[in-house]
């Protein structure tokens, strides 16, 4: 198990040095001049001022040359400083990802563990009333986008019931009580579309695996039907459920870019949607290889738990 977990480290390394060389190509695409934007309003300077600051930024240095020396600089845990504000990127990264990160944590919990549940019901009483409340509640999901459904949750329990405020944010260590109130409206608008899909593929996948002759063959030799779930079906559905459940919850980090705007949350996604509106590249950058290696770490995760339900796996 330890030698597979290491040979899936491994394979981390040249995917996770693919993506640094396509963002950083991808922000150096875009159009405008980045030592501009140091500059800021006051752009009344002479040529040669102008090129001391993008020899101060190492703009004047050629492409492989910058991509060396800002990996150089990830690598010691620097990732720079916004154009903007000046506060190291790093900085800030430590007062938002918290944020990020428990957005993301209870969606996934809203989000996976009714919806596997509502799945496997859905299967086993296949064509039932639950079956088709479920086929119609996927249907809802994954055809409504997030901010439409953060705006519907802000107008029914905000501004008709009152019981939940629409924006803010309190830190869980300060007041666990309000940040509770204030977390739960994105959770869920981030959480149904995700639920929406793991309800269907969780049908699908027990729904084929009850199929399968060694599950008609459990249930001739007399064993109950709970225990042909639990020991026969569940197990053999999983791969797929883990596979899906693993895209959706990596996926749930660019969700947020959206969901943070609208409910005013201090996280990473809105700390990248105003360096997007602002131009600010280093910005830009650093979060995108954030969140794009917290996406491969999560993969990695998933084939982890492939090995822990499959010990075929681990042997291969």
């Amino acid at each position: 198990m330890l030698q597979y977990i290491l040979r899936r480290f491994v394979l981390l390394i040249p995917v996770l040095f693919g993506v640094s060389i396509v963002i950083f190509g991808l922000i150096r695409m875009i159009p405008g001049d980045a030592a501009m934007l140091a500059i800021g309003v006051d752009q009344r300077i002479t040529p040669e001022q102008r090129e001391a600051v993008r020899r101060s930024y190492g703009l004047d240095q050629p492409i492989p040359v910058q991509y060396v020396r800002w990996m150089g600089h990830v690598l010691r845990g620097d990732l720079g400083q916004s154009l903007r504000t000046r506060r190291p990127i790093t900085d800030e990264l430590r007062l938002r990802m918290p944020v990020t990160i428990q957005l993301a944590v209870m969606a996934a919990i809203l989000g996976t563990i009714p919806a596997v549940t509502m799945g496997i019901i859905a299967a086993v009483k296949r064509n039932s009333p639950a079956d088709y409340m479920a086929t119609i509640g996927t249907l809802l999901g994954i055809s409504a986008p997030n901010f439409l459904i953060a705006i519907l949750l802000i107008l029914i329990f905000s501004y008709q019931l009152k019981w939940l405020p629409p924006v803010g944010f309190k830190e869980l260590r300060v007041d666990p009580v309000q940040n509770l109130k204030t977390m739960i409206l994105p959770a869920i608008s981030l959480s149904l579309p995700l639920a929406a899909v793991m309800m269907r593929n969780t049908r699908s996948a027990v729904l084929e695996v009850l199929n399968q002759d060694y599950v008609r063959v459990a249930r001739a030799k007399g064993l109950t039907s709970r225990r042909v779930l639990l020991r026969h079906v569940i197990p053999n559905a999983s791969l797929p459920i883990i596979t899906v459940a693993g895209l959706q919850v990596a996926g749930l980090l660019g969700g947020t870019v959206i969901v943070e705007q609208i409910f005013g949350l201090p996280g990473l996604g809105r700390y990248i949607y105003d360096a997007i509106n602002n131009r600010d590249y280093p910005v830009v950058q650093g979060v995108t290889l954030v969140i794009a290696t917290m996406f491969v770490l999560i993969s990695m995760l998933v084939d982890v738990l492939y090995a822990v339900v499959d010990p075929r796996l681990r042997k291969a």
